[in-house]
């Protein structure tokens, strides 16, 4: 009897688990290329049109964001992954279907008008929604929850990255925190149709740049530049919390989101990089550091770009744009890791390679961001063209910086309340 009742609960969680991954894969897809596409199109119409329109765009999308709160989805606040954690700590607590649409516009919103974050929250929140919302219709048992927001968020991630062990490792590393067999099997089911879909659907990489062989030589290296990523980390972590804090006690809205988004602009105008998520940029940036002759002011926009990037993104958030700290963590990281491996080559002699200390320090630095070690490493790998070849590489980059992360501020961006 307690097989069959087993047997028949696995079988439910298997068809839910599928029915969800399907739903996420979609969404996800969707929100990706909207989203890419907008971005470019805007960018480059402003680009080539009036590049002071830089300085509002923000403003106008994350305006749009606060009607689209207030009048729309009635002033009821989106707080990113803490959500979900706070859905998974009781059974009767519930993601609301509003989160859906909700995550969905004001993600795309705020990227494409030029706030300085990324889409990937947005994405987990509107996944883990659709896998609660499948286990609140009785699609699956009932002590079956965490495992349904958990395969949603997989699907979610594995689209974003093209990486089924990164979405299965995030869902595992940083949303259920502990390894169970039910939340497992379901996050496995998630990640193997997730894969095919990516598969035949959105086989493409974030970098096109190929990752190359490493030598052991450069692991010394390697390691201060895991210890640099933590320390980024901490920066953009610190740097968030504070901006939330201090917006947060403006009254007017009027001027919280203005301010802000202004400020956003201003940076833009001067730094056209830090527009939307950045990785037009970062493509830009491998290809100015893999030329034979690189202008002077080059290395000095990218060391200033490290540390305005997170800024960006804080001032992004801080005034009421949705997002959080995946893109803006990988972006300024592998900006770390290009300048990083400039300098080495220019004063020390050393002959690495951009792109692979690009790929290191966007891992070190995510590792460090979301306290995730596991899950920057195997999303970097699928980031590149042979970026498995990088594996250990980025390993100790990424647990390195996890480490020095974990020692200057316990806490992540999402649980910094509960600490």
């Amino acid at each position: 009897m307690r097989r069959k009742v087993l047997f028949y609960s696995y079988t439910k969680l298997t068809v839910a688990s599928l029915l969800v991954a399907i739903l996420c894969c979609l969404l996800a897809f969707s929100l990706k290329h909207i989203t890419e596409y907008a971005q470019h199109f805007l960018f480059n119409e402003v680009s080539s049109r009036n590049s002071l329109l830089f300085i509002i765009f923000p403003s106008v999308g994350i305006t749009a964001i606060y009607f689209l709160r207030k009048y729309v989805f009635r002033n009821r606040k989106n707080k990113g992954i803490k959500e979900i954690y706070t859905t998974l700590e009781t059974r009767k607590d519930h993601l609301p279907f509003f989160k859906i649409p909700s995550h969905y516009i004001n993600g795309f919103l705020t990227v494409i008008f030029g706030g300085s974050t990324g889409i990937e929250v947005s994405t987990v929140v509107a996944t883990a929604t659709v896998g609660n919302q499948a286990y609140k219709r009785g699609l699956s048992p009932l002590a079956f929850k965490k495992e349904l927001i958990c395969a949603g968020v997989v699907a979610g991630v594995t689209v974003l990255f093209g990486s089924a062990i990164g979405g299965w490792l995030f869902a595992m590393e940083v949303i259920a925190k502990r390894m169970q067999k039910t939340v497992i099997f379901s996050c496995t089911v998630a990640a193997i149709l997730s894969l095919v879909f990516v598969h035949y659907f959105d086989h493409t990489f974030l970098i096109s740049m190929p990752a190359e062989k490493w030598q052991w030589k450069a692991i010394p290296y390697m390691l201060i530049l895991g210890v640099l990523g933590g320390l980024l980390a901490t920066y953009f972590t610190q740097i968030v919390i504070h901006c939330k804090t201090w917006f947060a006690h403006i009254e007017s809205n009027f001027i919280r989101v203005n301010l802000g988004a202004i400020s956003v602009g201003v940076l833009i105008l001067f730094f056209p990089t830090l527009y939307g998520d950045s990785y037009h940029g970062l493509a830009s940036m491998l290809s100015s550091f893999t030329t034979t002759e690189i202008v002077t002011a080059v290395p000095v926009t990218l060391a200033l770009l490290i540390f305005l990037k997170p800024l960006a993104a804080s001032l992004t958030l801080g005034a009421g744009g949705d997002g959080g700290v995946f893109a803006p963590s990988i972006v300024a990281g592998a900006f770390l890791g290009i300048l990083f491996a400039y300098l080495c080559n220019s004063y020390f002699g050393t002959e690495f390679l951009i792109i692979n200390f690009a790929l290191i320090g966007a891992a070190a630095t995510l590792s460090g961001a979301i306290h995730g070690p596991c899950t920057a490493i195997f999303l970097m790998c699928s980031a590149a063209p042979n970026g498995y070849a990088l594996i250990f590489p980025l390993a100790v980059g990424s647990l390195v910086a996890f480490l020095c992360s974990k020692v200057l501020c316990p806490y992540n961006v999402y649980s910094y309340k509960e600490a």
